[in-house]
C-alpha cells in the first residue's frame, strides 16, 4: 500500500472541475431572466413641474367631445365633421384662452381614431385636454372619472 507522502509533489491535473462554472453560469441566468422582463415593460416618466401653472379648470369653460363607435364626433351633443371641430374649437380657444376640452370615446373605438382627435385637438391649439372613463366595476353605469 501506498502511504500519502510517497505521492509524486509535481502531479498534473489532467481534469478541469466545471460544477462551480456551471452554477455560476446558471445563477446568472436565473437573475437575467428575472430582471429583463422588468426592464422591458419600465417606462421613466419624468413630469415636468411649473410654478406659474394654473390647475384650476372652470366648468363652465368645459366642452366635450365624444366620439361613438361608428366614429361620428360630437361636441356638446351635437354632431359635427372633423373640419367643422378643428374650426369650431379654434374659435373656442380664440374667445376663451383657457377652454379645457373633455374626450369621452367609446370602449370599441380604434385607436387611430382617437389619435386622430387628439392630434385636432393639438392643432386647434387646446392645451387642457382630460379623456373621460367608466371604472371597469361598474361598466357603463355610473359616474365617468376624468384622467387628465
Amino acid at each position: 500500500m501506498r502511504r500519502f507522502s510517497d505521492r509524486n509533489p509535481l502531479h498534473t491535473l489532467s481534469e478541469l472541475n466545471v460544477t462551480p462554472l456551471l452554477d455560476l453560469a446558471f445563477v446568472l441566468l436565473i437573475i437575467f431572466m428575472i430582471t429583463t422582463p422588468l426592464l422591458e415593460n419600465s417606462m421613466d416618466l419624468v413630469v415636468p413641474t411649473s410654478s406659474t401653472a394654473k390647475t384650476e379648470v372652470n366648468p363652465a369653460q368645459v366642452q366635450t367631445v365624444a366620439i361613438d363607435r361608428n366614429d361620428v364626433l360630437k361636441l356638446n351633443e351635437q354632431v359635427v365633421t372633423e373640419t367643422d371641430l378643428e374650426s369650431r374649437l379654434t374659435q373656442l380657444r380664440r374667445e376663451q384662452p383657457g377652454v379645457a376640452v373633455v374626450v369621452r370615446p367609446h370602449k370599441d373605438l380604434p385607436v387611430q381614431s382617437f389619435v386622430r382627435v387628439m392630434d385636432l385637438l393639438h392643432r386647434a391649439g387646446i392645451t387642457k385636454v382630460g379623456v373621460m372613463t367608466h371604472s371597469e366595476q361598474d361598466g357603463n353605469q355610473g359616474t365617468p372619472a376624468v384622467q387628465p
